[in-house]
């Protein structure tokens, strides 16, 4: 699936069928009664050179989706095309010459870098793992990284316990650029950061962006912080992708009921508006991604829904707004035109 809207863009990576379900055991002999499913059926493409926001509440699958697009966890089905390649028809030496060109940037600053390495081993761990340079030009390069992302340069030798949470963040976010990769998965890069430190690394992701012409795939739950640096917004619940356009398409004029429950959870700064408007709260807990409902997977917890949600699946269709390609999975997605 491809989303123009009217201009000539690259699609760099195209995300096909993507599912990842876990399997569930039980018993003394580990039978297989069930399985989760994390991720189901997942469709979209990513451009050259933006950010795309993948949105959605705790548990929808959107960090598994992420891992599953590197091959950080294997996909059960589906395809990942990057840069026209399949990943998941790779052997795992090509997978793993291929892992120089995309990168990670963990959610915990904390858990994510091993204490019992220096600043520059981590840094330069990926320079020896994909064998770039030598010793002194690995040394050069961590330096010019620390740098790159804000730090002192001669903090090489100093171990991850003696920075911030933002200064560790930024450390990841540097052994992310060591091997100049085209593609990054942030995984809520800054939901364990501090208020005041979260606008820091998102400039500094920003920065990073415009001048090395990175491609972004922003997981977060944070909808003020993903308008802010996003190009296009994925929606996703329970698995699925809900709805997918332009950042300011997706904010201002939503088309599906889901999104439209999470932005009226974004609180406005203007005490009177804020009193004035009507929240939309949605009823019901999450189904289980065990056993999810039929039809459309958001239906018992919708006040729009009608007998055709709960029988059939909605087709992910495109219903441009403001000139702009809008996919939507909703029966009902023509009544918020």
């Amino acid at each position: 699936m491809s989303q123009q809207n009217g201009k000539s863009k690259e699609v760099f990576i195209e995300v096909n069928n993507l599912k990842k379900y876990f399997p569930i055991f039980k018993g003394v002999f580990r039978r297989q009664v069930g399985a989760v499913q994390a991720v189901d059926g997942v469709t979209f493409d990513i451009y050259r050179g933006e950010t795309l926001g993948l949105v959605g509440e705790s548990g929808c699958g959107k960090s598994t989706t992420g891992r599953a697009i590197l091959q950080l966890l294997k996909p059960t089905d589906g395809a990942v095309l990057f840069n026209g390649r399949d990943l998941t028809k790779l052997s795992p030496n090509e997978l793993r010459r291929e892992r120089r060109n995309m990168q990670m940037i963990f959610q915990d600053p904390y858990a994510s870098l091993n204490p019992r390495l220096t600043v520059g081993k981590i840094i330069g761990e990926p320079l020896e793992i994909h064998n770039i340079g030598d010793a002194q030009s690995r040394k050069k390069r961590v330096q010019e990284l620390l740098s790159l992302v804000g730090l002192n340069p001669y903090f090489v030798n100093r171990y991850p316990h003696e920075f911030s949470g933002g200064q560790r963040q930024r450390i990841g976010i540097a052994r992310a650029m060591a091997t100049n990769p085209d593609f990054i998965v942030a995984d809520e890069p800054i939901s364990a950061l501090d208020v005041s430190i979260q606008a820091q690394v998102v400039n500094l992701m920003d920065d990073l962006k415009a001048e090395l012409g990175l491609t972004y795939l922003f997981i977060a739950h944070d909808l003020s912080m993903v308008r802010y640096i996003s190009d296009r917004v994925a929606v996703m619940y329970l698995g699925r992708i809900v709805e997918l356009s332009q950042r300011d398409e997706v904010f201002d004029r939503s088309l599906h009921p889901y999104t439209q429950a999470l932005l009226s959870a974004i609180p406005i700064p203007d005490p009177e508006k804020e009193a004035k408007r009507q929240r939309l709260i949605l009823e019901g807990d999450v189904p289980s991604p065990a056993n999810p409902p039929s039809g459309c997977r958001f239906h018992p917890r919708c006040s729009y829904a009608t007998e055709i949600c709960s029988q059939q699946d909605p087709e992910f269709r495109n219903i441009p707004t403001g000139g702009n390609d809008h996919y939507v999975a909703c029966h009902h997605a023509d009544k918020f035109l």
